[in-house]
Order: C-alpha cells, then sequence, then structure tokens
C-alpha cells in the first residue's frame, strides 16, 4: 500500500498538493533571495499581475482556458492506462480544424451556425490525431509516448507547410492564414459582459472558457458516472482483469486516445477562434506540454485539473507582468518559477506523502477511519 492509499480522498487529493505547492514556493523564494530579489515583493508583484486587475484577470483566465483542456486530455488518456504526450500536436490540429471551417465558410454562415461547426472541427481533428496512435498502440504495440511525440512534429511540420504554401494569405509574406470572418470569431467575455452593462477591460478572454469548463465537468461524469466510464478505468487499472471480465481493452484504448484528442484540439479553438482570429505557427506555444504538469498537480481529477490550470495561468500572465515591473528579473526566472512548482507539485508530489501519512496515523484518526 502506497502512502497516498493511507490518506483520506480529501488529505490526498486537497491537502497534499496544497503542501506541494507551498514546499516549491520555499524553494523557489530561496532562489529568488539568492539572486538578488526580495521573495515577497516576487510573490506579491505576480499576483498582482494575475488577479490584481480586470485585465490581468482576463488574461489569466484566457491562458487557464487553454490549459484546462490540454490537462483533461492528459488526464483522460492517464486513467485509460496511456501516457499522452501529445497534446501539442492535438491542439494544433485542432485550432487547423476549426480553421480550415472558418475559412472553407468565409461568411456563409452566421455565428450561431458558424462556430458549433468550428468546435466540432477542431474536436473532430484533435480525436483523428490522438485516436491514430491509440489504435497503432492498441493494435500494432507501438509505444504511446513514442508515437505521440513523433505525432507533434508531423502535426507542426503539416502546419508549417499549409501556411506557407496553400493557406497562405494572398499578397503576405508571411506563414500565416488570411483572417477570419467576423461570424469565424469566437465573443469575447468583455463583449458578453458589456451587453448586460458591465464594464470589462477588452482581453482575449472568450466563451471558450465555458465550453472548456463544461468538458471539465463531462470528463467528471463520463469517468465517474458511466458505465463507459467504468470500463475505461478498468482497463486503465488492470488491463487483464478487464478483459476476463469482457471487456475490449483494445477498442477502450482506441476511443479514449480519441476522446483525448479532441479535448485537447479544444485548445485550438481558444487560440486560433478566440484570440488570434486566423492560423498562426505554433500558436500552442508549448500548451501541449504544460498540460501534462496540469494533469499532474490535478491529480487527475477534473477539478483539480482546473484549479492547476488556473495556477498556470496565474504563473504565465503574472510572470510576464512580473518581468516587466522589476527591472532585472528576467523571463528566464519566471520560467524557473514555473519549473520548481512543476517539479515539486508535479513529479515529486508524492514525497510528502508518507510525512502526511505518518502525521494522519499519528492523530489517532487514520486508524479510525480506515
Amino acid at each position: 500500500m502506497s502512502p497516498n492509499d493511507e490518506l483520506p480522498r480529501w488529505l490526498d487529493l486537497g491537502l497534499l498538493p496544497l503542501l506541494n505547492l507551498a514546499l516549491a514556493l520555499g524553494l523557489a523564494g530561496v532562489v529568488v533571495a539568492g539572486v538578488g530579489f526580495a521573495p515577497g515583493q516576487v510573490l506579491a508583484l505576480l499576483l498582482q499581475g494575475a488577479f490584481g486587475s480586470a485585465a490581468g484577470l482576463g488574461y489569466t483566465l484566457y491562458y487557464a482556458t487553454t490549459f484546462v483542456c490540454t490537462g483533461l486530455a492528459v488526464a483522460l488518456a492517464l486513467h485509460a492506462g496511456q501516457f499522452n504526450i501529445g497534446g501539442e500536436g492535438q491542439a494544433l490540429m485542432g485550432g487547423l480544424g476549426a480553421g480550415l471551417v472558418a475559412l472553407a465558410t468565409g461568411d456563409a454562415l452566421p455565428a450561431w451556425a458558424l462556430l458549433p461547426l468550428m468546435v466540432a472541427g477542431a474536436a473532430l481533428a484533435g480525436a483523428l490525431w490522438g485516436g491514430v496512435p491509440g489504435a497503432l498502440q492498441a493494435w500494432r504495440g507501438s509505444h504511446m509516448v513514442v508515437t505521440t511525440i513523433m505525432f507533434n512534429f508531423l502535426a507542426a511540420a503539416l502546419l508549417s507547410y499549409l501556411l506557407a504554401h496553400p493557406l497562405r494569405a494572398a499578397g503576405s509574406m508571411s506563414p500565416e492564414s488570411r483572417a477570419f470572418a467576423a461570424s469565424a470569431l469566437m465573443p469575447g467575455v468583455h463583449e458578453l459582459l458589456g451587453a448586460i452593462g458591465i464594464a470589462w477591460p477588452r482581453t482575449p478572454l472568450n466563451m471558450t472558457l465555458f465550453i472548456a469548463l463544461a468538458a471539465a465537468l463531462g470528463v467528471w461524469v463520463l469517468l465517474w458516472r458511466t458505465r463507459a466510464g467504468h470500463a475505461l478505468r478498468a482497463v486503465g487499472h488492470a488491463p487483464e482483469a478487464a478483459l476476463y471480465a469482457g471487456l475490449r481493452p483494445r477498442h477502450v484504448v482506441l476511443w479514449a486516445m480519441a476522446a483525448s484528442g479532441a479535448l485537447a484540439g479544444l485548445a485550438g479553438v481558444n487560440e486560433v477562434a478566440g484570440a488570434h482570429g486566423r492560423l498562426l505557427p505554433d500558436f500552442v506555444a508549448g500548451a501541449g506540454f504544460a498540460g501534462i504538469a496540469v494533469c499532474l498537480i490535478g491529480r487527475r481529477h477534473p477539478a483539480g485539473i482546473v484549479l492547476a490550470a488556473l495556477l498556470f495561468g496565474a504563473l504565465s500572465q503574472g510572470g510576464a507582468e512580473l518581468s516587466f515591473e522589476l527591472p532585472g528579473f528576467s523571463r528566464d526566472m519566471v520560467l524557473l518559477l514555473q519549473g520548481l512548482i512543476v517539479l515539486f507539485a508535479g513529479v515529486l508530489g508524492p514525497v510528502a506523502a508518507p510525512w502526511l501519512a505518518r502525521v494522519w496515523r499519528g492523530s489517532g484518526r487514520g486508524g479510525r477511519d480506515g
């Protein structure tokens, strides 16, 4: 029995991640002090940049939206026993799928008809890009990590070719598509709030936020409230026992990876339809890989992933503001802070579990609850 198994669920999923985060921030403070900055000032400026204004909060939530999608993609695959490291490529393909729908229809469709088609196109493209490695693993025994990594490169190469040639805007030297029609732009949250009389600054935050939250709820329902989710978790936990119970692990792996890719593909909607309004090279900018850390910090649970995505959104936005507000504090230092949090709260997450389990047993409640 692992130390995590000895802890109540509320400690394992709630207190333990907070403890790991505190350890990460403590070490980050030591490093910051070592290079000549005041840790308290750095933390205050980071929080101010992320949450101290409506504009900062808007950018934080915009970044978090993408991280929710890619984190959910990793989590769903992990519950099926697969390590999907291809969220970057699947998000690229999702954006491409949404962009192709927008470019093909132009302004022929109104927003209420076009935007759902773009979301469906993104999910379908991401599902295809995740389903192929799933099929290769299920029927040919290919290594999931290797194939999904290679599919990241394939997605980037395909997008680069399309933007350099057939999709490049006429008369432009830049490798990007023409601008989408107004009906293909995801409404911004500032527009929605303005319609009801609430003033909000213009930021990239858009309706994809609510799609991501609905996806998180849908993943929770799927995993813990449906027979399909039970089958998925059974295959991920004990594939041989699942086969003996009458399940078909190959088919479960295939649809789990396709669904994982579809979730990552939704991140492309946030970027191309919500922020940029056109197809650009590398618009995901590493969010697919960050989704792995978001999933691990969130303990593979949708609620935890939403909170972890908010943390990463705050680090992205607050870190950008920090590099402007604090002379000499470079963007590399922000990346160092992010790396330490990933290391302690994600990769080394179980390190504090034995100590917490001993404290729990020593309190006398561990035995009664067990």
